[in-house]
């Protein structure tokens, strides 16, 4: 009776099942997975959340774009980055996940393909089968930093592909979408028919690069979408507010637009309290956001300090985002790490094929944990794959 569209197997994986026995034992775990920022220790301001108490929020009046204001305060935000985008061409949405859904649904008929980076995070393989398409892969290679192969690009482009996924930080690598890139692809999709789309939630976050990456926005050959969301650019996930702010060539762009709408009328998701309290949350947010970025940054040459005294795993340059990667030995699977770590010094990590990497060993860890429990488990983690070397 279940929909083929959802994975044959939907029983958790040995890790999962491992660090919910524990739990379930009561034996406290060192999350370096952890990214929600709202569990991390932060400060949120004293009454950061009075706006969502305006009385207009009493009065429904749906629009499928989502209110005039909160869409104005959205391409305010975006001019932070430089990124000029009209009103007109934003559509919010209860969260990012449901921005891809509703991309999909505008570009797409069941069983056409958009291009997915690898490595990336895995949420695509569940969102593009919840909409009957197909993912294909497209690489992104590592030589001393991440870059995308053109090449793989353009030989996985068929005439069933209907759009190309940026993701810029990427999610796990932490790469940028340089200029030069975002100049190809473009030209690549405006030539081919497809549309752009730039998942840019962590576009806040510069790290070794300290500047934010393009957006898919500055380039007009192609249709375009940026996504974002109060997620991540003000720490606020619970409030559930995203958009898609969609570029291109003017003699298409409102037909993209008004199409899109039709699939957001037919929702209408976003409730009303947050799009009234949108224009505030986005500006007291940057107290959040700074406080993020500092948090990241610190975790990030804190870990770079304590692998100093382990050379046989590096951690790989991080353009921006939330997340570091380690390159550690490959004398057993990441799984058996993974899951040695989790077992013996209760410390969960994410292994690189949870992101498809190529090859292994890889372990992913979160750089938003907070400083004192981050340094504990990082040091827990180097250890533990120090002494895979001397045991193989």
């Amino acid at each position: 009776m279940i929909s083929s569209r959802l994975p044959a197997d939907l029983s958790p994986n040995a890790t999962a099942r491992a660090a919910g026995d524990l739990r379930a034992r009561g034996i406290p775990l060192i999350d370096l997975t952890e990214s929600n920022p709202t569990r991390v220790g932060l400060t949120y301001p004293e009454g950061l959340l009075a706006a969502l108490d305006d009385r207009r929020a009493l009065a429904y009046e749906p629009h499928a774009l989502g209110r005039r204001s909160a869409r104005e305060a959205v391409a305010e935000d975006f001019l932070r980055r430089s990124v000029v985008v009209s009103p007109d061409h934003i559509g919010l949405t209860a969260s990012t996940s449901e921005a891809y859904a509703f991309l999909f649904k505008l570009f797409c008929d069941p069983g056409d393909a958009v291009l997915v980076p690898q490595p990336s995070y895995p949420l695509f393989e569940h969102l593009t089968r919840l909409e009957s398409v197909q993912p294909t892969h497209y690489a992104l290679d590592y030589h001393g930093t991440w870059r995308v192969d053109m090449d793989s690009v353009r030989t996985r482009v068929t005439d069933r592909t209907r759009a190309l996924l940026i993701v810029s930080p990427n999610n796990p690598t932490g790469s940028f979408l340089h200029d030069d890139d975002l100049v190809q692809l473009s030209e690549l999709c405006a030539s081919r028919g497809l549309a752009l789309i730039g998942d840019e939630v962590f576009a806040d976050y510069p790290l070794d690069a300290l500047s934010p990456p393009p957006s898919v926005l500055a380039r007009s050959e192609a249709v375009t979408c940026s996504l974002g969301g109060l997620s991540k650019s003000t720490g606020l996930p619970q409030l559930k507010l995203g958009w898609v702010a969609f570029g291109g060539p003017s003699s298409t762009l409102a037909s993209i637009v008004t199409a899109y709408e039709v699939i957001a009328d037919a929702y209408l998701s976003v409730a009303t309290p947050v799009q009234v309290a949108a224009p505030s949350l986005l500006r007291e947010g940057a107290q959040i956001r700074a406080q993020i970025q500092a948090r990241v940054a610190a975790n990030l040459a804190r870990l770079r300090e304590l692998a100093v005294d382990h050379p046989a795993v590096q951690v790989l340059p991080c353009e921006g985002g939330w997340s570091a990667v380690l390159q550690v030995p490959a004398v057993q699977s990441e799984e058996a790490l993974v899951l040695d770590l989790l077992n013996e010094d209760h410390v969960l990590v994410h292994p690189g094929y949870f992101f498809d990497f190529e090859r292994e060993a890889f372990v992913v860890v979160s750089l938003l944990v907070e400083p004192a429990v981050f340094e504990r488990g990082v040091t827990r983690l180097l250890a533990r794959a120090t002494t895979r070397i001397s045991q193989s």
